[in-house]
């Protein structure tokens, strides 16, 4: 039944301007109270060394290995048969009674096995203390 005759039913629209209105109250709300997350970092002080450089080395044994497998001890070619025998080799390069620094410079394709054996010579020796040499930057 429809009583009103000749008028048509308007179809419902939306007013867009007053959501537009409340979108933007509302982003300017979550800009201003958002708190943006900084990265912080640990603030520290270095320490620096003022002390002068040692004049005196320490006791040293240069121990180098070529990559073919030769071994040099204090710039000496020694040759051994077992690692024992690398032992005696460094003890008599060691002065009478100190504790020298065994410094090991191998080749880069010296198999790892050989660097081995001079560590276990170095223990079995008694020399506790042990370093590698190593190059920096590129050398090439």
């Amino acid at each position: 039944m429809n009583f009103r005759k000749g008028r048509r039913r308007e179809d419902p629209e939306i007013n867009l301007i007053p959501f537009i209105d409340v979108l933007l109250v509302i982003l300017i709300f979550l800009m201003v109270t958002t708190t943006y997350s900084r990265f912080t970092e640990l603030q520290i002080t270095l320490p620096t060394a003022d002390a002068q450089k040692a004049v005196e080395q320490p006791d040293q044994i240069d121990v180098t290995i070529d990559a073919k497998g030769n071994y040099t001890i204090n710039r000496e070619p020694v040759s051994f048969r077992d690692v024992a025998g690398l032992a005696q080799a460094l003890k008599g390069a060691a002065k009478p009674g100190s504790s020298p620094v065994v410094v090991v410079n191998a080749d880069q394709f010296a198999m790892h096995q050989m660097v081995v054996n001079v560590m276990e010579a170095a223990r079995i020796a008694g020399f506790e203390k042990l370093t590698f040499a190593a190059q920096t930057g590129s050398g090439k």
